[in-house]
């Protein structure tokens, strides 16, 4: 999870030095389901920008719940001019989580690649609204067990507990609707 920060966190810095837009945002449908989002997007063409987006929550509505991940994205614009209008892109989704959910505990970890379609609608000179949809492949790898279990007990090899379950699922990857404020 580190060095897929990483490579994201450098790739946006070594486009900013050509970027003419910048912008900052946060996707409201996931801040109103407790899990608080931030975004950036930078232009680096004339119809193209990259995005990084970060994303987390502990325990929201009081469940047992803890998810941080990062996605981040390649936009085409269509209307000729980045963050205006429609586009598709393409986007990385990486997280790690730790869910429990009716009696039984997940977890692991997710990485995935995917589409995303979406409308940008300028409001102002500086501020947008950014909706979005997309689909894609997920890949997961998670310890999957029941409460009751004494999973990391029974299952250990070694001292570490091993994921007994994995595989890959065709999941949305973005579904939100974020607001963005450009910065220069």
């Amino acid at each position: 999870m580190k060095k897929i920060l990483f490579a994201a966190l450098l790739a946006v810095a070594s486009a900013t030095a050509r970027a003419q837009l910048v912008a900052v945002s946060t996707d409201v449908l996931m801040d109103a389901l407790l899990t608080p989002s931030v975004g950036g997007e930078l232009v680096v063409g004339e119809r193209t920008s990259i995005g990084l987006s970060l994303f987390g929550n502990h325990n929201p509505w009081g469940k047992t719940m803890k998810i941080m991940g990062l996605q981040p994205e390649w936009r085409y614009y269509f209307s000729g001019r980045p963050m205006h209008r429609h586009f598709v892109g393409i986007g990385g989704l990486g997280a790690q989580y730790d869910i429990t959910w009716k009696g039984k505990v997940y977890d692991g970890s997710a990485a995935g690649i995917g589409l995303t379609f979406g409308y940008v609608l300028p409001l102002s000179k500086r501020l947008n609204i950014d909706f979005h949809a997309g689909l894609g492949v997920i890949y997961y790898r998670q310890k999957e067990y029941f409460e009751a279990d004494h999973y990391d007990i029974d299952f250990a090899y070694g001292s570490t507990a091993q994921a007994n379950a994995s595989g890959y699922v065709l999941l949305p990857t973005r579904i939100g609707v974020s607001v963005s404020y450009i910065l220069k």
